[in-house]
């Protein structure tokens, strides 16, 4: 992360999220975390989100043995790669339904999934769709380009109209899709968004969402130097652009407000839009386990087994 980004200050009515109290653990250093070295292009806001996460884990004091990375494919989607812990890079568009299973049968385990727009809103769109309205305690950030940049320059779901690229060499066509209003629409409990260029936001809205007892979602606009370049000056205030927090006295509990906020013009609100506490999947199902072994309570496996051999007659 370069100098120019790392002294940009925390504005507007975003807090930073107190620590957890002392847990008496060693914070893991960049160094025990970092793995292999990031293959982007120079100047990728991927670089930034990275460096956050690894700001993260460290100041969370996380171990190696508690928490995961997941992701799918694309360009930011190669995080588990760059982090030297547990993690998992899947296939196109599934990482969510992976990421799940994670959540449900390790629940000690706090789940990161990373992608881009390409993987969770075209292939991945409708995985997104239902693991929003299961709410599965996860955290999801999404790197949001506004193009596919691992296949050299295509129009993704994001794309604004207008667009040239190797697949609308005339100019996109297809109205782009709000990952805000999509994920809100769809029932995730909680929602913001950020950008690369804003690192303390970056990491306050992870910590936010890491927090959160739900399924968690963060677009954070990440330029694609290589084939999008200048695509979110608009937002950025050292290139003339504007960094508006979502208004301070904006109710995160408010879900028609959160909607309406989330289709301000581009470049929008950053911050949390929505953040409502509803009950799990990993709860629901933790309750249907405990009354299901209730009912087999002192028996042993094989006996259990047989009832259910039984009841098959």
């Amino acid at each position: 992360m370069s100098e120019a980004i790392a002294e940009i200050p925390l504005r507007g009515n975003i807090s930073a999220v107190p620590a957890p109290p002392d847990s008496g653990l060693k914070a893991l250093t960049k160094k025990e975390l970092a793995a292999d070295h990031p293959t982007w292009c120079p100047g990728c806001g991927d670089f930034s989100v990275l460096a956050l996460y690894f700001k993260l884990i460290e100041k969370r004091k996380l171990q190696h043995d508690n928490f995961v990375s997941i992701a799918g494919i694309g360009c930011s989607s190669r995080f588990p790669y760059f982090v030297q812990a547990h993690g998992v890079h899947y296939i196109h568009g599934r990482a969510l339904p992976f990421a799940s299973g994670i959540s449900l049968s390790r629940p000690d385990l706090h789940v990161f999934v990373f992608g881009g727009d390409g993987d969770a809103f075209s292939i991945g769109g409708n995985h997104f769709t239902h693991t929003a309205r299961k709410n599965v305690k996860l955290t999801y950030v999404v790197m949001d380009n506004w193009v596919y940049g691992l296949t050299k320059k295509q129009t993704s779901p994001t794309s604004p109209l207008g667009f040239k690229s190797k697949t609308d060499q005339w100019g996109a066509v297809d109205y782009p899709i709000n990952p805000l209003k999509q994920a809100i629409a769809a029932g995730a409990t909680f929602v913001a968004r950020t950008t690369s260029t804003n690192p303390h936001h970056v990491l306050a809205m992870m910590e936010a969402a890491m927090d959160h007892d739900g399924f968690s979602f963060i677009e954070c606009l990440s330029e694609c130097v290589e084939f999008y370049e200048g695509a979110f000056d608009a937002a950025n205030p050292r290139k003339g652009g504007m960094f508006m927090e979502v208004p301070k006295n904006h109710d995160t509990a408010d879900e028609v407000n959160a909607y309406r906020l989330a289709g301000a013009d581009f470049p929008g609100y950053f911050g949390i839009f929505y953040n409502v506490n509803k009950p799990t999947k990993n709860a629901k199902e933790a309750d249907i386990n405990k009354a299901a072994m209730e009912k087999v309570k002192g028996l042993k496996d094989w006996q259990i087994l047989q009832k259910n051999f039984d009841r098959l007659r």
